[in-house]
């Protein structure tokens, strides 16, 4: 019999302790990683007709390298697409990143489990284990998040493997500054957990000003696109705290304002540098299989 099988996944926002989800790194520490899945999409679609010839489509909300781990939510995605539909999400999200580390992938997990989980998480990764924590909050502090941490597309596109291969070279060759980067940024990460936890904005805006700090220490070019356009917005006010999304150089980049009064007044400012803002809510359902008969 012809049928279709839809499948939805989401990106996501990494609030802080990205990086630290490579298992390079988390083969001696533990990785620590916040993330919220939020509602732009990547959406898959396979038909197979009577004669059981298949074609299989994507589209994306946003584009590739735009740091909210969209390649991820692709391949999980694809995987869920062509699995059995008896197949446990977190399962689907170990294929996918197995088949990404095929393609030479260097990175971490923590954008397959967004996707197949949805929802705010508090991921530990040690070795190839992954161990999740979902953050319930309230609405009132969800709102809070959607409102006050603010999107934004340089469309400047980086080339996340690209970036990875020299940082992690650095570290196993011993780079001590390296290490310091990666440990500050896992602080940040155990922060924003308790943060968000606690439901504390107070926590949630240090979390972020310490793993700006640690991607600083990897290296100041992570974050140049962004630097001197967002510390302007800190010095008037405007902007809290700010981090790339991803692994920086580009893309997409997430800043708390200070008052929902200053939303219209930035995205003005960045958008006068041909930046574009990016509205944003939280994801609760992760990965969405839907099967019709043809």
């Amino acid at each position: 019999m012809a049928r279709r099988i839809e499948v939805r996944t989401p990106s996501r926002i990494d609030l802080a302790g990205g990086w630290t989800d490579v298992p390079t790194y988390c083969e001696k520490m533990t990785g620590e990683v916040v993330n919220i899945a939020i509602n732009h999409y990547v959406r898959c679609e396979m038909e197979i007709d009577n004669q059981r010839k298949i074609s299989l489509s994507y589209t994306t909300d946003m584009p590739t390298g735009s740091g909210l781990g969209t390649s991820g939510a692709m391949n999980v995605g694809f995987i869920s697409t062509i699995a059995n539909q008896s197949q446990l999400p977190l399962e689907t999200a170990e294929i996918a990143y197995q088949f990404e580390a095929l393609l030479g992938n260097t990175g971490g997990r923590q954008d397959q489990w967004a996707s197949a989980l949805g929802g705010v998480n508090h991921l530990t990764f040690s070795g190839e284990a992954v161990s999740v924590k979902p953050l319930k909050v309230s609405a009132e502090f969800a709102d809070w998040l959607e409102q006050h941490i603010m999107l934004f597309n340089s469309h400047i596109t980086h080339v996340s493997g690209e970036l990875h291969k020299s940082v992690w070279q650095r570290y196993l060759d011993g780079d001590q500054e390296i290490k310091n980067g990666l440990n500050t940024i896992r602080k940040a990460g155990l922060l924003m957990a308790e943060g968000i936890a606690k439901e504390s904005i107070v926590d949630v805006v240090d979390a972020m000003r310490l793993n700006s700090a640690g991607v600083d220490i990897l290296g100041l070019e992570l974050h140049q696109p962004f630097r001197d356009l967002l510390d302007q917005q800190i010095a008037d006010g405007t902007v809290r705290a700010w981090k790339a999304m991803g692994a920086g150089g580009g893309g997409v980049v997430g800043a708390i304002i200070a008052d929902t009064q200053y939303t219209s007044k930035l995205i003005d400012a960045l958008n006068a540098y041909g930046w574009s803002h990016i509205p944003w809510r939280i994801d609760y359902d992760g990965v969405v299989r839907t099967e019709i008969n043809l």
